[in-house]
């Protein structure tokens, strides 16, 4: 039968037709002889020592576990109406029936499927893997506990308990008496079908404030005000070699980096800002178009010992391991004059200060491009002989100053650790240094592991315990959200199924067979517009 082909994810307690690679039930009568299924493309093993526990604690507390449900119903039901809404909208705007928005699209992929957005160049690794796995059974072990107590509310009891593989992917399920199931008022039936999405949602909510709550739950053990500490530099870092795990990264751009949050946005900031600015090579003649950038105030006499006119298509080229520089245009700073002459910007032809860069970042900052604060204030404004430069820059290269503190007793690093084709620049003082990245700087902020915590006492293995619960509450809150939302579609063998069935029971004035042809109209629909839909969605 349909009906029984539909429910054998959960719910069917026999089957008539042997011929699917899910789970069959074995009659009552011999539950206590339970066969596990093994097969190319699924394996479970069942067992039942959880049914009387989960038996006599929904028997117990049936009242409240009805309203509870009850609830969960009314969200299950909004749910199933804005997932539809949102693949009906993805159709229309691919249709051009409506206005296209990608910003509506990343919403919506976000909710629909949970998992963060990777960006360009970024790869999962191996503990993320670890990571989804275990989210994926606590959301699935939640999804179907919320059945399970659903159900016993209701007086109906348990058969098994299964955890499965399906090809490579982990789950688990919960048996009942479909006869039972069938037995109940429609709204029973709804409550018991809508409780798994109302777990996940649930689940989903616990994880968002339990993150919220982190700082305070682990402030005995933990402080998060001193800037986020390094965990791991890998190898394939272009950082490897300069920072060490146990190092305190305090400052980016004299912007202070209180979490590990706050220094992954702000190099997506200082990024963006940088495709805002526009390379002088792309401007000939116009001396502006390094103003809101990064300047170094630099005496007169060191200027005229490093200066070339060379042209833009030269400019970036300095003997040794010297730096570009170029004079920042701006009304702050005219006391001066470096010998530039409007004949030869016309011809092309610019002032290039090869300095060391090493020197450079140990004077005043000049500029608005530092963040929060400059030593002679968010200007180009320097001393009465100094000129505010700031550094060439190639399109896609970002200069970035970073300050970190090292807990080593040798708080000295060796500057032969910076690389001169990426870095350059050391300034120390105690344990702090200073050093100069230009490069990729989304791809350097994700290419360290970072933890906003730092345990006030202990060994240095209990500072990866927050990150690891962390990481296990993110992944377990995007996972919980995609599979409540995509139970929740319109479509075949998800509870979305049964909840719409005996939605559509409700409506008396459809015959029996009307109502199968609707259901299957509307779950065929859901089933295309859903593939659709998703398939946008991911692109």
């Amino acid at each position: 039968m349909e009906m029984e082909t539909r429910r054998m994810r959960r719910f069917v307690s026999h089957q008539r037709q042997n011929n699917t690679l899910l789970p069959l039930h074995a009659p009552p009568s011999s539950s206590t002889h339970l066969s596990n299924t093994v097969s190319f493309l699924y394996c479970d093993y069942k067992f039942t020592f959880f049914n009387k526990p989960i038996y006599l604690f929904g028997r117990r507390y049936a009242k409240f576990l009805r309203l509870w449900f009850s609830i969960g119903l009314g969200f299950a039901l909004s749910a199933m109406l804005a997932v539809t809404l949102i693949l009906i909208w993805e159709l229309a705007a691919a249709l051009h029936l409506c206005e296209d928005s990608e910003k509506f699209r990343s919403i919506a992929g976000e909710l629909l499927f949970g998992f963060p957005h990777l960006l360009s160049g970024l790869r999962l690794s191996l503990a993320d893997a670890g990571y989804i796995c275990v989210s994926t059974i606590v959301s699935v072990f939640v999804h179907e506990v919320g059945h399970a107590l659903a159900a016993t509310s209701e007086g109906i009891q348990v058969e098994y308990v299964a955890i499965f593989v399906a090809v490579l992917f982990p789950g688990a399920l919960v048996a009942f008496n479909d006869e039972l199931l069938q037995a109940l008022q429609h709204l029973a039936s709804l409550r018991i079908y809508s409780a798994g999405i109302w777990h996940n949602a649930v689940c989903c909510a616990a994880c968002g404030l339990t993150l919220f709550l982190l700082p305070l739950l682990l402030f005995p053990f933990y402080s998060t005000d001193h800037g986020p500490m390094v965990l791991e530099v890998p190898p394939t870092s272009p950082l490897f070699g300069y920072l060490a795990p146990g190092d305190v990264i305090l400052s980016v751009d004299n912007v202070p980096i209180t979490n590990a949050q706050e220094w992954l946005k702000h190099n997506t900031l200082t990024y963006d800002n940088q495709l805002r600015n526009i390379n002088i090579s792309q401007h000939i003649g116009d001396l502006g178009v390094l103003n809101n950038t990064k300047g170094y105030c630099v005496p007169s006499l060191v200027m005229e010992a490093g200066k070339m006119t060379e042209t833009l298509e030269s400019q970036h080229v300095c003997p040794g391991e010297r730096t570009a520089f170029v004079k920042l245009s701006c009304s702050d700073n005219i006391t001066l004059d470096d010998g530039q002459n409007e004949t030869e910007l016309s011809n092309g032809r610019w002032n290039i200060y090869c300095l060391n860069a090493k020197d450079i970042v140990k004077l005043d900052k000049c500029g608005d491009g530092w963040g929060l604060a400059t030593s002679k204030g968010s200007s180009c404004l320097c001393s009465q002989d100094e000129f505010c430069l700031a550094p060439v820059q190639e399109p896609g290269m970002v200069w970035v100053e970073i300050t970190y503190s090292s807990p080593s007793h040798e708080c000295l690093h060796e500057e032969n650790r910076f690389p001169v084709s990426k870095t350059s620049g050391l300034k120390e003082t105690n344990c702090n240094a200073t050093f100069i990245f230009v490069g990729d700087v989304i791809s350097m902020a994700h290419s360290i592991h970072l933890t906003s915590y730092q345990p006030r006492w202990g060994p240095k293995i209990v500072a990866y315990f927050p990150n690891f619960l962390e990481r296990i509450l993110i992944w377990t809150f995007h996972v919980s959200l995609a599979l409540a939302l995509l139970n929740a579609l319109p479509v075949y063998f998800l509870d979305g199924e049964s909840i719409l069935e005996e939605t559509l029971s409700h409506f008396t004035s459809l015959s029996p067979r009307k109502r199968k042809k609707v259901l299957r109209l509307c779950l065929l629909g859901g089933l295309l517009v859903s593939i659709f839909g998703l398939f946008r969605l991911l692109l």
